[in-house]
């Protein structure tokens, strides 16, 4: 009987893990919606931060760049990290004819989807994190961006391995430099 109720309690934590997006911001004016390929275009620049369960908390600044070609979305991401890491990742989404986007980033494991949800874009997509061995942890992140009635955008991120939280991520942006 023991081991049944820890199937049950471990297939609940999973499914609940798996099942948990982020929810629209408070912040989020309610005529808002967002798209990606005018939000997201051109420059703007942002504060973040990336926050574990077990504690660990990485501040981090970037620099945005978004063009839009009539079908997809460059994003270039130039991240300045609190610990002195600098990285630079690019976005590539494309929307579908359906509405949804598909897109790619080199440290994304298969394809990212994103759709419009109301307000907000969700973005969901599996990445691989570097470990100290060589090796790579696979986790997954369930984004969602709206804007903030400022002229800025909000991204929150939920992260979970293998459908257990792990971490989220904080960010705002601007178009304006932050200080």
């Amino acid at each position: 009987m023991r081991v049944a109720s820890t199937i049950a309690l471990a297939a609940t934590i999973l499914i609940a893990g798996c099942a948990t997006r982020p929810g629209v911001p408070a912040e989020t004016p309610s005529a808002a919606r967002f798209l990606p390929e005018e939000d997201l275009a051109g420059r703007s620049y942002g504060k973040g931060e990336f926050r574990s369960i077990t504690g660990v908390r990485r501040a981090f600044d970037v620099e945005l760049n978004g063009a839009w070609d009539g079908s997809t979305l460059t994003l270039v991401e130039d991240f300045r990290y609190a610990d002195g890491v600098n990285e630079r990742k690019t976005w590539r989404l494309t929307k579908s004819a359906d509405g949804r986007y598909r897109g790619s980033r080199e440290d994304v494991v298969g394809e990212a989807v994103g759709f419009i949800d109301g307000a907000v874009f969700r973005l969901e997509y599996t990445m691989a994190i570097p470990k100290k061995d060589g090796g790579a942890r696979k986790v997954q992140f369930r984004d969602v961006l709206a804007e903030d009635g400022a002229g800025g955008i909000i991204n929150r991120a939920n992260v979970s391995w293998y459908g257990i939280p792990v971490g989220n991520v904080d960010l705002r942006t601007s178009r304006t430099p932050l200080s």
